[in-house]
């Protein structure tokens, strides 16, 4: 069974990483992988009663590969955590299949209080590098969330998400393809963008009235 788990997940990594030439490359040279195995063995340990042990193990992967999974942390199959560095995933954190993670993420609490405080991740989901998803909050399948976004609010299925705090953005229908760092190619309007570009034609709209005010009336 882990072989089989192993096997779907290095096949992730080719699907969607282009630099990916082999399966050995995979196997040998992607630290996001690694940090998984890590978490597969601290997480068999954890949910055995063996705390310590599961968290000893964790420190090992977050020393050899520079990701920081809590072996409590529940993750679903052929994650991909791509170039991995200073990724962060807490305790109570869930993630589903499919899932594509950056450098840099966190997957953090707001809340020092025990039980449930982290995010639970739906499948397809893709987290760009930086972004900060935070609390005890659901991220619906499909989503998409912008590099270095600050998530601290639920995010609806499908929906893609950028900024800080993040925002919702308008994008026209499309069959569901891969967005590289969850930005999608296509154009997007970030909703505040709109409410500033409104603004200027507006004031553009008036000072345009004003000039064809006769000088005469001008006091």
């Amino acid at each position: 069974m882990a072989l089989m788990f192993l096997t779907e997940t290095i096949q992730a990594y080719r699907e969607r990483d282009p630099a990916a030439r082999s399966n050995l490359e995979v196997l040998l040279c992607y630290p996001g992988l690694h940090a998984v195995m890590f978490h597969g063995l601290g997480h068999f340990f954890w949910r055995r009663g063996l705390h310590t042990l599961g968290r000893v193990v964790s420190h090992l992967g977050r020393f050899f590969t520079g990701v920081e999974i809590h072996p409590g942390a529940r993750l679903g199959r052929r994650l991909v955590i791509d170039h991995g560095m200073g990724v962060v995933i807490g305790e109570t954190a869930e993630i589903g299949d499919d899932v594509y993670i950056y450098h840099q993420v966190t997957l953090g609490g707001t809340s020092s209080a025990k039980g449930k405080r982290h995010p639970t991740v739906g499948n397809n989901v893709i987290i760009g590098a930086g972004a900060k998803v935070l609390g005890a909050i659901e991220i619906g399948e499909g989503a998409r969330i912008g590099a270095n976004a600050v998530v601290v609010a639920a995010v609806p299925a499908g929906t893609t998400v950028v900024g800080i705090p993040a925002r919702p953005v308008e994008r026209a229908p499309h069959k569901p393809v891969f967005d590289a760092y969850g930005t999608p190619a296509e154009p997007c309007l970030d909703p505040l963008l709109q409410e500033l570009g409104l603004l200027r034609r507006e004031l553009m709209e008036l000072e345009r009235r004003f000039e064809s005010v006769p000088q005469d009336y001008i006091i």
